[in-house]
């Protein structure tokens, strides 16, 4: 079986589906406040310090832009393995640091630091999506939506995947769960990343039908974890039970595998009758930039007429973070993604505290933060299939569901400020799917309108904007406005009146994201329409 796209996708999907560590906090928090002696203030400082590591990318982003450009087919050659060894270096590294603190081995760092492990730790999150993702983009240039949902999406389900090993063979043992992080993820980038490099392959092969098959494993899995994560919290499973789920979640994670090997078969077909190596060299020498498929040709008088001023003429074109940060469709693109993004995040960093000063049991808010990954998880795939669908099919611009999502996350917030019965519920889900939509939206959007070239470091520069407006709205806003509320002991607050105020600011900015966003749609929409009518032409070529 010779590495291709599809291997290469396959490995990343098993990358991505064990890099998540930073969405399973929860489970090793208390451990690490009780035996470093935190207070509550003191490991909130550790999580912001998680929050940047794991959204502050721009470091991985400038390396891949370095170094995964250079196709080599060997391991040897400079390529995407060296992002993926840099993030395994340092997951090891902030891990296995908190690991020894944990236990004793180093005894108690100071709270500076701990901050710096965490840093470290999350950071390495960065680098192995970055070289997932963008690979990813560069191998499926044509269905970038699609697949970019595929590798966010079984992100967001790392959380919890690595929730599942850890109740399988880990339970009450918290401190060995951080070594297990330590360790995991290390080995199965290690492990694989010689196989996620760029394949300039342009074969016949049907890239959408294979694209559909690893997008049904996606949701099969969203759905078993589901299933799962009702059930654990209904049924108290025994341990026979707990490592047959886990075998069969496995089984699950297998199954990319026989899809690549039949879209290698299928390829292969297209050109029985080359040998292998006479065949690769054909390819290299046939093969144009991927970016080329999203940049308007320069004499393109239709293209010209919708560059009305300096910044949109780089639309479409590779440009680099310099350049990018001088065009209004940068800041557009960075001021939705922090009021979407920032007050999604506020949301899920404080659902506990919601449902706990509106009565709901620990049973039902325990469920409401599981069920989070799985909305995530369908934001984030779905926002990214269904834009590369109505992209090809009536060439709508992929801003426009931005405005849609983040009009969503507004009625979200509108209903968990409204307090009424079962609130949470239907909120989170609202919230959560749309906060993951944007995930998956913002970088596409980056390689439609910035190039592929740079877009790992343009995309993860405007993904800082997550953990700025998070802060900004857990601390200043959602912090304050229950701090002045809160009247019971130990400062706490019951009753709607403890966040009403603070959601609906929260949904007055997610709309302001979301008229923001519909500038930006109309801003490119004319270079979108180009998107389709190009696809069109070089369909009715074949």
């Amino acid at each position: 079986m010779e590495s291709s796209k599809w291997i290469a996708t396959v490995a990343s999907i098993w990358i991505q589906c064990s890099c998540g560590a930073s969405y399973a906090f929860g489970i090793y928090s208390s451990v690490l406040k009780s035996s470093q002696g935190y207070d509550q203030s003191t490991l909130d400082t550790v999580s912001v310090f998680k929050d940047i590591g794991a959204n502050a990318g721009v470091l991985s982003g400038l390396l891949y832009a370095a170094v995964a450009v250079r196709r080599g087919r060997s391991c040897f050659s400079v390529g995407p393995w060296v992002v993926q060894v840099c993030g395994a270096i340092q997951c090891f590294a902030g891990y296995f640091l908190m690991w020894l603190s944990v236990v004793g081995v180093i005894h108690r760092p100071p709270v500076a630091a701990m901050c710096l492990f965490m840093l470290i730790a999350a950071h390495a999150q960065t680098f192995f999506n970055t070289a997932n993702v963008v690979t990813a983009v560069h191998n499926f240039p044509d269905y970038s939506g699609t697949s970019v949902g595929i590798m966010k999406g079984f992100l967001g389900l790392s959380g919890a995947v690595l929730v599942q090993v850890y109740q399988t063979f880990l339970y009450g043992h918290p401190s060995s769960f951080i070594l297990m992080l330590a360790v995991l993820p290390t080995f199965v980038s290690l492990l694989l990343m010689c196989i996620v490099r760029i394949y300039p392959e342009k074969v016949n092969g049907d890239d959408k039908k294979h694209l559909n098959g690893f997008s049904a494993v996606a949701l099969t899995v969203a759905a078993y974890l589901l299933i799962l994560i009702i059930l654990e919290n209904v049924f108290t499973f025994p341990v026979w039970a707990r490592v047959i789920t886990f075998i069969v979640l496995l089984l699950l994670l297998a199954w990319p595998l026989r899809i690549a090997v039949n879209a290698q078969r299928d390829e292969s077909e297209t050109l029985p009758h080359i040998p292998s190596e006479e065949r690769s060299q054909l390819i290299d020498h046939s093969t144009v930039q991927e970016s080329e498929i999203f940049s308007p040709p320069e004499d393109s008088i239709e293209y010209h007429e919708v560059s009305a001023d300096d910044d949109n003429s780089v639309v479409g074109k590779n440009t680099n973070l310099l350049q990018a940060v001088r065009t209004m469709n940068f800041w557009l693109l960075f001021i939705a993604i922090l009021c979407g993004m920032g007050t999604g995040l506020a949301t899920i960093n404080n659902i506990s505290q919601i449902g706990q000063s509106l009565n709901y049991t620990t049973v039902e808010i325990n469920t409401l933060v599981s069920l989070w990954s799985i909305w995530n998880f369908l934001g984030r795939f779905g926002a990214g299939y269904i834009s590369d669908i109505f992209l090809h099919t009536r060439g709508w611009g992929r801003p426009l569901f931005m405005v849609l999502t983040l009009a969503t996350m507004t009625a979200g917030h509108v209903i968990i400020a409204s307090g009424f019965s079962g609130n949470l519920y239907v909120g989170s889900i609202l919230v959560g799917i749309c906060y993951g939509s944007q995930w998956s939206l913002m970088p596409v959007i980056t390689s439609d309108i910035y190039g592929v070239l740079h877009m790992g470091t343009i995309f993860n520069t405007i993904a800082i904007a997550s953990p700025v407006g998070s802060s900004i709205f857990s601390v200043f806003v959602i912090g304050n406005i229950y701090d002045e509320e809160a009247s019971g002991a130990g400062n706490s607050c019951y009753g709607t009146k403890c966040f009403m105020l603070s959601f609906f600011i929260l949904a007055a900015v997610s709309l302001c994201g979301s008229l923001v966003s519909l500038i930006l749609f109309f801003r490119t929409r004319r270079f979108y329409m180009q998107i389709l009518l190009r696809r069109l032409r070089h369909l009715t070529r074949q």
